[in-house]
This record gives C-alpha cells, structure tokens and sequence, in this order.
C-alpha cells in the first residue's frame, strides 16, 4: 500500500487539537489542493470563506449544534455551493440567463464537496486532522445572515482542521461495511433483511442488532437537528425554486 493509500485508509475525524497553529504554507498548501479539485466543466461551483475571526468561530460552534471543538479549531473553512456567481456573470454579458435550478445546485453541492476532500486529504498529508461539520446545513436564516450568504448560494459542508493530539492519534477509526455490501456491480440491487443488518452492524459491536438500530434512529435519523438540518434545506431549496 502507498502512503497516499495509507493515509486515505487511515484517515478519521479529529475532535481534539494541540495548540500548535497550522503555518500559512500549510494553509496555502491545503487551499492550493482545494481548488485543484475536479470540477463540473472546469466551473468550480464553489466558493470557500476561511474563518479567521475568533468571535465567529465562537459563534458557528453554538449554531452547529453546539460544538466547542469548532472555535477550538486553528483552521476553519466553509465550502459553499455557489450558483451565484456564473448566474451574475451572465446576467453582466447580456446573456439572458435563467435562474439556477436543481441541477445547477447539485452539481455545485458536488464540486463543493469534492474540493473539501482535497483539502482534507491535504491536511491528512502535512499531518494535521480534520473534521467535517455537516450543521453548518442547519439554521438556514441564521447562517445565511452571519455569512453574507446571497440568494444561490448554499453551505455544502465545513471542515475544521488543526494538529491531533496524542489521544486523538490513538484513537481507533470506526469500522466501515464491508465492500460487498457497498459495491454494486452494473446496478443497484436491494439487500436482504440480513445483508441489510450486516451491511448497517460495522459498529454495533456486541450489542443486539435491533437495539443498535433503535438507538441510532434516535440519536440521529429522528433527533432535532436533523429535523432541523432538512428544515433548512428546504428554506434553500426555495432559492432555487423548489419547495
């Protein structure tokens, strides 16, 4: 296995930093890879705001579901799917645009999310941790206001990023289903109810299947936030014209 192998293997979210900063050419490093990403015909549908202000990194670790890692985080960066941006720049060449729809918003969420990964596996690179914040989907009005957000453009994702600590480093990585159960040859196929418990028991551990299951539904599928996360993207599908 190559170290790019290795470390994509290897890799797991970091909740826990060192007070090390991340130099500027490391930040510049992770950025550079950022950009680097693939992209939906070359038109990186993505803009990135790098967090700097102390006070407003206070403040995302309130409104993403409460989170005091965040504002502890020595890089915090926002990746936005960004519609906005080539819908003005054709409006300023007389180009009769239409406004963004689904498509245009999903292939933005697209090359969102794919330039985050480069980021991360960047970082993963120099040594530094990192962590998605999938909240930052949550409070639509709240963070559309604190970010400056326009009318087509949409939070795909936030990572936070800074040095493990030695606790973070030991850590064990959650287990993932096992590749058969995740690869689909040609087309999708449906799952026996025993695949389907195989396929959704990486973690239970020794815990009966139906109990795990229950506990996970409540903790996330039926829990607040994510009520609340589907809340707000709805709120912003309404920018684009679905409701």
């Amino acid at each position: 296995m190559n170290e790019t192998l290795r470390e994509l293997t290897n890799r797991k979210s970091v909740r826990k930093y060192e007070e090390r900063e991340i130099g500027a050419a490391e930040k510049q490093a992770i950025l550079n890879a950022a950009i680097n990403a693939p992209s939906a015909g070359c038109q990186q549908l993505y803009s990135i705001i790098d967090v700097t202000d102390p006070a407003l990194k206070e403040k995302l670790s309130e409104t993403c579901d409460h989170q005091p890692f965040i504002a502890k985080a020595k890089m915090v960066l926002i990746f936005l799917a960004d519609c906005q941006i080539w819908y003005e720049g054709f409006a300023d060449t007389n180009c009769g645009p239409r406004s963004p729809g689904a498509g245009d918003l999903l292939l933005a969420i697209s090359d969102a999310v794919i330039a985050a990964q480069n980021a991360v596996t960047a970082a993963e690179s120099l040594g530094i941790g990192s962590c998605y914040i999938g909240d930052i989907l949550e409070n639509a009005e709240e963070h559309r206001v604190l970010l400056g957000l326009p009318e087509f453009v949409v939070p795909a994702a936030m990572v936070v990023f800074g040095y493990p600590t030695e606790d973070q480093k030991a850590r064990k990585k959650p287990n993932r289903a096992d590749l058969d159960l995740v690869v689909h040859e040609n087309r999708y196929r449906r799952f026996s109810k025993e695949d389907r418990a195989r396929r959704l028991s990486a973690n239970r551990g020794d815990v009966p299947y139906e109990s795990y299951m229950q506990a996970f539904c409540k903790r996330k599928y039926n829990s607040d936030f994510s009520r609340e996360m589907t809340r707000s993207c709805e709120v912003y599908l309404g920018s684009f014209g679905m409701q």
